[in-house]
């Protein structure tokens, strides 16, 4: 099995770049596949701000690539429920940051956007501190 950088993942979504892609393409094909969850945090960031893929997009992109059976993920049903918070509104990165915290008690951040949308879309506990 081989890991893959952010790079190679973007390359093969966007095809912005035909050299770059065919050799994602053909490690795609020949090769397992790791995507650290990291590399994932950031392709969704370089999708979104670069490229300007709307979250149906993404969370589309990650579903097909995270489908394939060559293509391995640290926790797939943890991931599909950062997919599924992110596609009903929750920012992706904080969707992560909740799904890999829902064994502590609470998890604390000043951001109210986030507070009010993990109520309305989860059972865990996300605060302000007092």
């Amino acid at each position: 099995m081989i890991a893959v950088d952010t790079n190679i993942v973007v390359r093969l979504l966007t095809q912005d770049d035909e050299q770059q892609y065919n050799k994602s393409l053909k490690l795609f094909q020949d090769e397992d596949i790791f995507i650290p969850d990291t590399v994932i945090l950031e392709t969704e960031w370089v999708l979104r701000f670069a490229y300007k893929f709307k979250p149906v997009e993404i969370c589309t992109a990650f579903k097909n690539l995270f489908g394939l059976p060559n293509v391995h993920i640290s926790n797939a049903s943890l991931m599909a429920e950062v997919l599924q918070w992110h596609e009903n509104g929750l920012d992706f990165a904080d969707a992560l940051h909740l799904a890999q915290s829902q064994n502590c008690s609470a998890l604390y951040t000043f951001d109210d956007k986030f507070v009010k949308r993990a109520k309305e879309l989860t059972q865990c506990e996300v605060k302000e501190p007092l």
